[in-house]
């Protein structure tokens, strides 16, 4: 597809009133401010009108499941279904979450999302556990948790054929270390997360390789002012350039004030929003499974229904939103739009080495998000193509 598309965009991290953003198949090839009162270029006025604010489509590096089904379904239509969800409300990149699940499953899971990230589909497979620790497990099976070994590691590796590009672990079990240099040797990102780990022990697995944070705060001892933990050695090395930390700023795992003081102290260049969604997102309230464990969504909140312990109602169990709502929600609490955008475009693409996603430029992937005045999504450009979308 050869098109022009003409209307306000975020270029270089500045929303400008007038752009032509050309796409020739599936590359963006030319980007031209124009300027009020000059003599528009060859062409600009047969340029396609966009209704609203072109963004860089949303880049999303923990999702689990969304429009009913997830990628522990263990089924290749679940699991493609899932992903065209999130495409169409503006994540057109994102990694396939799996959580704890046993050997089998998990292999089987990766060999699965490996075929669908072969066919761009999905960009590669997060495995969030099972190497987690049992205290912090969340909504993972804690009969399920286990040590990692070489084996294991080894095995998953081959059978998602270099589409594992992200892996969610606590350093503080034995061999976790270990792991996080079996990960980073292989070219895959270590994240610290669902974790009872000392700041020492986060420092040391910082040190090892680790470069990300799995949904800080959450899974995470809280941050104590005479033992600090995860979260305060996490957010200095996001400070210091050597990690990202991923926020589920959705309302219900963080507060609008924890969000804006993190991207003030971290900067946003180090901060990743992320669904972390599961199977109801975009559907609504009812009843779930995930990895296993019965899910009660009330209110657009995904809670288990019994914890291990029988806590009713359990443990949050993932996310109801897209990060096309994250961003929304981010600018209604006051966040700048360019400032906002970024934790949900270029940081995440940079994490993880997407060179050609997160910005509107020449040479970038045909990925567009128009947005209204809200910073709500409206359309969704993947791959020069418009998506039939179900939003407003």
């Amino acid at each position: 597809m050869n098109l022009t598309l003409r209307g306000p965009a975020l270029v270089d991290d500045t929303v400008l009133p007038d752009v032509l953003v050309h796409v020739d198949g599936e590359r963006i090839t030319a980007v031209t401010p124009l300027t009020a009162g000059a003599e528009p270029p060859p062409g600009a006025d047969a340029a396609e009108r966009v209704s609203g604010t072109m963004l860089p489509a949303y880049v999303d590096i923990h999702c689990h499941g969304g429009g009913g089904t997830a990628f522990t379904d263990l089924r290749d239509d679940a699991a493609a279904a899932a992903a065209e969800h999130h495409h169409a409300h503006g994540s057109t990149s994102l990694l396939a979450s799996l959580v704890t699940m046993s050997s089998r499953d998990l292999e089987r899971g990766v060999a699965m999302l490996a075929e669908l990230a072969d066919d761009g589909v999905v960009d590669g497979i997060h495995l969030e556990g099972p190497w987690l620790a049992e205290a912090r497990c969340g909504a993972h099976d804690p009969t399920l948790l286990r040590d990692p070994s070489l084996a294991e590691v080894e095995r998953l590796i081959e059978l998602g054929r270099g589409h594992i590009r992200q892996v969610t672990l606590a350093p503080e079990r034995a061999h976790g270390l270990d792991l996080v240099r079996w990960l980073t040797s292989a070219g895959i990102h270590a994240a610290v997360g669902h974790t009872t780990a000392t700041y020492a022990q986060v420092e040391a697995a910082v040190a090892a390789g680790a470069d990300l944070a799995t949904h800080l705060f959450n899974g995470m001892d809280p941050w104590h002012h005479r033992t600090p933990g995860a979260v305060a050695a996490l957010m200095r090395s996001a400070a210091r350039g050597h990690v990202t930390v991923e926020l589920i700023a959705d309302g219900a795992h963080l507060s609008d004030d924890t969000v804006r003081t993190v991207l003030d102290l971290v900067g946003a260049d180090h901060v990743a929003f992320v669904s972390d969604a599961m199977a109801a997102a975009g559907v609504g309230d009812g009843a779930y499974v995930l990895g296993g464990l019965s899910v009660v969504v009330d209110r657009g909140i995904a809670r288990l229904t019994r914890d291990p312990d029988g806590t009713t109602p359990g443990s949050i169990a993932g996310g109801t939103s897209h990060v096309a709502d994250i961003v929304a929600r981010a600018v209604a609490a006051g966040v700048p739009m360019a400032y906002a955008v970024r934790p949900a475009t270029r940081t995440p693409a940079r994490a993880l080495g997407l060179a050609d996603r997160g910005a509107l430029a020449v040479g970038s992937r045909a990925d567009v998000v128009v947005v209204d005045e809200a910073a709500r999504a409206t359309r969704v450009m993947r791959r020069g193509r418009w998506l039939e979308s179900p939003l407003p």
